[in-house]
């Protein structure tokens, strides 16, 4: 396994963190942040080339705050300085792991994303007759910090990019335990269960970490158990095959290797094997071989999120042109299934009266 040395200088040249900011300011100028970093931009890019030359970069505190779309999660907001960090990291080590991904992971990566994953998740619908589909339990709360490090190592071999790599990774612990459930597994002593666990939800690297985790169980399906249709977005992945029974045979050992492997768990109910002619649920669709179907919730949710932007436009805190953007938006997504009817329907009820005075 090739194994990558002496690029820490690529992370913290001043060129990657100018990239880094830029990247970290995108659809965030106007929060105060990222005006004061940018208020002395030249000072506090400086400020954090010295502080990684010199290995004296700390991660700051979590600002925590809660959202409840599509299910109540909890997000951890890393101060904006070390958003620039997490940028300037990821666009170097990000090439490296890439070229290890498989083609049928789509989230967070480049040229991948929801739709795409709705594309592949069809063409398997209409050439298999059953689908095991799987959900990894309170995944970003119950990754194992010495599992991901080990991972990490396998590949990086400069120092310090992993003691960078570590900093930020352990900056996450405990921030997510009230959201996970103490699990032993097979092997593990009283303690077990104490070990640093965690990822912060909204960080980029917690993102690009988890597909760096998950990569493990990807290159099992494919390679130990040969599955040539397969895809994951995210920690929700669909194993599909015209025998009941392999896929039934799969989620025993699947529920093995992530226990074993990576001291994860797999949802004991939401992992079952089903025929696809009866639609399979993934993404916010039910899928089928001739079409696709938003779920209810999916509706719902944007009935809310409608009535919410009504709202805020009424009471002088959006613009109609964001009200309309977000709504062309959801509009556009909803318009990759059978949802015509439903579209016009909602557009048809909606009006945004005058503004409170």
């Amino acid at each position: 396994m090739k194994t990558y040395r002496n690029f820490y200088t690529q992370i913290y040249s001043f060129e990657n963190l100018y990239a880094a900011y830029r990247a970290a300011r995108r659809a965030k100028r106007d929060r105060p942040q990222v005006a004061q970093f940018e208020a002395r931009l030249e000072d506090n890019l400086l400020r954090l080339q010295h502080e990684l030359l010199h290995q004296t970069y700390q991660p700051g505190g979590y600002h925590h705050f809660y959202i409840f779309e599509p299910k109540k999660r909890k997000i951890s907001a890393a101060p904006f300085r070390d958003r620039v960090v997490h940028h300037a990291l990821v666009r170097v080590i990000e090439p490296i792991f890439e070229r290890k991904f498989i083609a049928d992971s789509y989230a967070c990566r480049k040229h991948k994303g929801t739709h795409r994953a709705l594309d592949r998740c069809t063409h398997f619908v209409r050439q298999h007759r059953f689908v095991l589909q799987c959900d990894i339990a309170k995944f970003f709360p119950t990754i194992d910090h010495a599992v991901l490090s080990a991972i990490l190592q396998r590949t990086i071999a400069d120092q310090n990019v992993l003691q960078l790599c570590e900093a930020i990774i352990a900056s996450g612990a405990g921030v997510l335990d009230s959201e996970r459930e103490l699990r032993w597994f097979p092997g593990d002593d009283l303690f077990a269960p104490l070990r640093p666990q965690g990822l912060p939800i909204g960080n980029l690297t917690s993102q690009f970490w988890a597909n760096v985790v998950l990569n493990e169980l990807d290159q099992f399906v494919k390679r130990e158990l040969k599955c040539r249709a397969y895809l994951r977005y995210a920690d929700d992945f669909l194993l599909f095959h015209d025998d009941k029974k392999v896929l039934q045979e799969w989620l025993d050992i699947l529920r093995t290797f992530t226990a074993q492997r990576l001291r994860l768990h797999l949802h004991d109910t939401k992992c079952q094997v089903f025929p696809t002619s009866s639609g399979v649920p993934f993404l916010g669709f039910r899928h089928f071989a001739t079409h696709r179907r938003l779920k209810r919730p999916s509706v719902v949710r944007f009935r809310r999120r409608l009535r919410m932007l009504q709202v805020a436009y009424a009471q002088g805190q959006i613009s109609l042109d964001k009200a309309g953007a977000s709504i062309q938006s959801w509009c556009a997504h909803a318009a990759h299934g059978k949802t015509y009817r439903l579209r016009n329907q909602i557009l048809r009820q909606t009006h945004f009266g005058p503004r409170h005075r």
